[in-house]
């Protein structure tokens, strides 16, 4: 069926494909094989209720053919105008995100290479390894079997826990205002030790790190080990190594898993600057090494038994 004049783009197609038979177009179209003589349905009509007449039926039956056309036609103007819309909307529709909405990268990285390789004499025995691995399995069900008595024991006047998202001041937390101040490269000295704990930071304490949920640990490992990247090891990082390790619960989140796969190669990194396998920092390296790959299941990483 064609468009008269002035008609003509998407209107024009709407316009034909919107075109609904009358009931009298339909019975010029379709030969009758009986006749059918009016009858008014509109009048206490009820279609739950059988035919009571055979012209009533014949009569019902026009109606739906009807009805079933109407619906047919409809069914294709809406698809038409659904293709109308959709050539309208534009091939590449760029998001727009705020950044401060992020509080977190929104990818991980996992990265699938090994530690370096220990050196000459470096590399701890198997019997050691294993040893650590049952003395640090203890250490979790401890952690885990006492934690609700030591989150109920009441911090010190002077012990503030920064925020999950405060990656400054948890570095100032854990390993002192002096030593994040100095940018030290070794570790620092201190004359009084355990009296300041602003100045040379707050040991990991079972009434702090009970505290801590399982994002707050995450959070705190990526800071520490963000710190480390750029710097030497220190007895303070051990220690809050350790804790947080023992605190992280399994099976372990994607990133989580890569922070301790970047905190062991680190470690390999730093054990190859060491000049001396009795240097008191080659132990807490290897032992780190060995909780990553033994207990957490990061095989590749393991050192090679002496």
């Amino acid at each position: 069926m064609r468009c008269g004049r002035g008609c003509s783009g998407p209107a024009a197609g709407l316009k034909t494909m919107a075109w609904v038979p009358t009931e009298s177009a339909v019975e010029e179209l379709m030969p009758r094989l009986l006749p059918v003589e009016p009858c008014d349905l509109t009048e206490g009509f009820d279609p739950s209720v059988p035919p009571r007449t055979p012209q009533e039926y014949l009569r019902r039956v026009q109606v739906g053919s009807l009805d079933e056309q109407s619906t047919i036609v409809m069914s294709s103007v809406c698809r038409f105008v659904g293709r109308i819309e959709a050539a309208q909307c534009p091939d590449v529709v760029v998001a727009q995100i705020d950044p401060k909405k992020l509080k977190r990268k929104p990818s991980v990285n996992i990265s699938l290479s090994g530690c370096q390789p220990a050196p000459e004499g470096y590399s701890p025995t198997l019997q050691w390894q294993q040893q650590q691995v049952a003395q640090f399995s203890s250490v979790r069900q401890s952690v885990n079997k006492h934690r609700s008595h030591w989150k109920a024991q009441q911090l010190d006047s002077n012990v503030t826990m920064p925020k999950s998202e405060d990656e400054e001041g948890w570095k100032k937390f854990c390993l002192g205002e002096r030593l994040c101040a100095e940018g030290a490269i070794g570790p620092a000295t201190n004359e009084n030790p355990g009296i300041d704990y602003v100045q040379i930071g707050f040991p990991p304490l079972l009434s702090i790190v009970s505290r801590m949920n399982q994002a707050t640990v995450t959070s705190v490992l990526e800071y520490l080990s963000n710190w480390f990247g750029e710097r030497d090891f220190t007895p303070e990082l051990g220690r809050w190594f350790y804790a947080l390790l023992a605190c992280l619960e399994k099976p372990l989140l994607p990133e989580a898993h890569s922070l301790i796969r970047q905190l062991a190669r680190r470690c390999s990194e730093v054990r190859l600057l060491v000049d001396s396998k009795d240097d008191e920092r080659v132990p807490a390296l290897n032992l780190l090494i060995c909780l990553v790959s033994r207990y957490f299941d990061q095989r590749d990483l393991a050192d090679e038994p002496s």
